[in-house]
């Protein structure tokens, strides 16, 4: 066959002659011919002169800069066979287009390559190749194509895929892409060699694209393609780099976290079987992350703050937090900064419950020597010291801080600051010992919510909630019992069964409130059905009940608190029967309960057994030291049966350092100054039974907090 192709050596530069017969040869369809004309010259620099020009159909004329590249590869393809085909030099042709930006016309000359034929040969190519560096064959057979054409082949199919991504054509590329994945797996069913095409593009086409085969099926609205891709890239040995390998975790943990599907489990038969299997997404994605933090710690990629951020999100919505501190409290110094350290494992375990560890660090990051003005973290500390009374001056403090640091920069940020200033004031006044230290912080804590109010304009339900909580703790409130009912019929009819628990407890407290005690029993065998139903759904073993487990509110709690309340019913019936069965089912759920003794001392006190009573009282308080209703019943029984009067005042009056509100220790103090005859004690008596009755009629049928 003539040659398409004259070359002629012209002052040291090489020109070509007629180079739109070239386009012509590859466009007529002869897929058996070859470009013979580019045969094997002697001088190894004629070979590469051949392939100078490259030809552009887009404006007709030929590129002055040649590519190398591309001249190489033809010189070790045609170092196999003398000539090259008609498929390889479309590969070539295409190559230079592509690299032209000319991406249509390149498409056009790789689509004139026959995949389907050429895939065969180029798995034989590879199988050879595969034998050869096992040292198992004694064949000396040659093999279909150069391994150097393989690769030019490969090339070809990868920039054809790329090609078709650049055109829109997402799931044609996919395909096209996939055909490289194919070949190459098919070749090695044992993973890729070590030295596998060590010195040619093979292993740079193959890493390019394991990596771009996923994001064209993403690209393709093909979620589960792309799972199976990203899979099947980082399950199988395709001898990638470290940085390569790192990028495609990476984006399948973003894929996996983010995509809003649920993909089916990886089926890792390989694995061991103490080995970890990720059963859903979230756990696949903390799996990757995890191992990409390794990395970092390792210093085998580059540290990429990124991968911190999806880990915490991940473990986060996983519920996973104290595995989250575990990674951050491995992590070596310099990769995040220290306040940043103590910052991120704070809200770690917060989130897991263990508030104290978290005030702890926060302290550590608000010392005078790290960083006393950090806001967020001052807000978070001051969050924590309110919930406990204790801590509540510590809070009032951390509150005040925030408001100096945000000078009137920011109010949505200093109305947070103002609430958690008037929690933490509230939260103070409960144990404040004189009473006009404890006048003077409810006042503050009013004014620091209502200022909160104001700054919201009364928009935000958590300071409302908090304002109306604070006026309700300070009886500044009417009783609208039947009101209530009704709001708790309304939301019992919009909440499911499983979610009513909590209002139908309310539900009957307001109708024993109310004097309707039947109407409250009913109420509460309801609930206990309902609780019933759930207890057996959820047995001792399962995940959720190990959550609500740890987080201080086990599924027993409610039910446990039910039959107290209820047997507190029976015994205001004198239905003594009624009242032991509760007590006892009660006990089969916790035996070690002060509330579950002091409703026995009732029952005892209730029979005339005083100090059968009395020892069900000392119990209560031996398992729970600051119980007052046992202190308050306690001080009852031994007035009663006419005991020293110091020791019934005693009770009482610790009984109120704990709870200023309770109506019964007042009263039952006020009969114990009345006893005394005195006229000073008949006026502080007169004082005590005027506090009781205030607080007896806006005492809430439920506790407010």
């Amino acid at each position: 066959m003539k040659s398409k192709f004259r070359a002629e050596r012209r002052k040291g530069q090489i020109t070509e002659k007629k180079p739109g017969r070239l386009m012509e040869g590859l466009s007529s369809g002869d897929q058996s011919r070859t470009v013979a004309g580019m045969a094997l010259s002697s001088d190894p620099l004629a070979t590469k002169d051949n392939s100078t020009g490259a030809y552009s159909s887009k404006n007709g004329a030929l590129d002055q800069q040649p590519d190398t590249s591309n001249l190489e590869e033809a010189e070790l393809s045609l170092r196999g066979r003398g000539s090259l085909n008609y498929e390889e030099a479309r590969a070539l042709l295409g190559r230079m287009e592509y690299q032209k930006g000319n991406v249509e016309a390149a498409l056009h000359v790789f689509e004139g390559i026959n995949i389907a034929a050429v895939t065969p040969r180029m798995k034989a190519t590879l199988a050879k190749r595969r034998e050869h560096d096992k040292r198992r064959s004694q064949s000396f057979s040659t093999p279909p194509m150069s391994i150097h054409a393989a690769s030019l082949l490969m090339e070809a199919i990868l920039l054809k895929a790329k090609s078709l991504q650049h055109l829109g054509r997402f799931r044609e590329a996919a395909q096209s892409c996939k055909v490289i994945v194919d070949i190459v797996e098919s070749s090695f069913s044992e993973g890729l060699p070590e030295n596998f095409a060590a010195d040619f593009k093979l292993q740079e086409t193959l890493n390019k694209a394991v990596e771009l085969l996923p994001e064209l099926w993403k690209l393709a609205d093909s979620p589960r393609e792309a799972i199976m891709s990203y899979r099947r890239a980082l399950l199988n040995q395709w001898n990638l780099d470290v940085e390569t390998t790192a990028r495609i975790q990476k984006d399948f943990a973003i894929l996996l976290l983010y995509s809003g599907g649920e993909a089916c489990p990886p089926n890792l038969r390989s694995q061991m079987d103490s080995s970890f299997v990720p059963k859903n997404n979230i756990e696949e994605a903390i799996l990757l992350l995890m191992i990409l933090l390794r990395k970092i710690i390792l210093k085998r990629i580059e540290r990429d703050p990124s991968i911190l951020d999806h880990l915490s999100f991940a473990l986060s919505v996983s519920g996973g937090l104290k595995a989250l501190a575990s990674q951050v409290e491995e992590l070596l110094p310099g990769i995040i900064n220290r306040n940043e350290r103590y910052h991120i494992l704070s809200l770690c375990y917060y989130g897991a419950g263990e508030e104290l560890i978290a005030l702890d660090l926060l302290r550590k990051l608000l010392h005078v020597n790290e960083d006393p003005n950090c806001v967020p973290a001052l807000l978070m500390a001051s969050k924590i010291c309110g919930k406990t009374p204790k801590l509540a001056e510590e809070g009032i403090n951390y509150a005040r801080r925030a408001l100096q640091s945000l000078e009137n920069n920011c109010n949505q940020l200093e109305s947070v600051a103002y609430c958690l200033l008037g929690v933490s004031l509230s939260a103070h006044s409960q144990v404040a010992v004189a009473d006009s230290v404890r006048a003077t912080k409810q006042f503050e804590a009013l004014e620091a919510l209502e200022s909160a109010g104001r700054m919201t304009k009364m928009r935000d339900s958590n300071i409302l909630y908090h304002l109306s909580l604070e006026n309700a703790e300070q009886r500044k409130l009417d009783r609208q019992y039947k009101d209530a009912e009704t709001i708790i019929n309304a939301a019992l009819d919009q909440t499911g069964k499983w979610d009513q628990g909590e209002l139908l407890r309310t539900k009957a407290k307001l109708q024993i409130a109310q004097g309707q005690l039947e109407s409250g029993i009913a109420s509460y065998i309801q609930l206990l059905a309902v609780l019933r139903i759930q207890s057996k759904s959820l047995g001792l073993g399962t995940k959720l009940y190990k959550i609500l487990q740890d987080n201080g509110n086990p599924p027993g709690l409610l039910e446990l608190e039910v039959w107290h309340d209820l047997a507190s019913v029976y015994i205001r019936l004198s239905r003594w029967h009624d009242a032991e069965t509760c007590l006892s089912k009660s006990k089969a759920i916790c035996s070690y309960s002060a509330s579950r003794c002091h409703t026995t001392g009732v029952l005892y006190e209730g029979k005339g057994l005083y100090k059968e009573a009395l020892k069900a009282f000392a119990s209560a308080l031996d398992i729970d030291p600051t119980h007052v209703p046992s202190m308050v019943s306690t001080a009852v029984v031994l007035r009663r049966l006419c005991m020293q009067s110091s020791a019934t005042r005693s009770f009482l009056m610790g009984a109120l350092r704990l709870d200023r509100m309770n109506s019964s220790a007042w009263y039952n103090l006020g009969l114990l100054y009345k006893a005394e005859g005195a006229p000073s004690s008949s006026l502080e008596a007169a004082e005590c039974f005027e506090a009781a009755t205030f607080l007896e009629e806006t005492a809430p049928a439920e506790p407010f907090r």
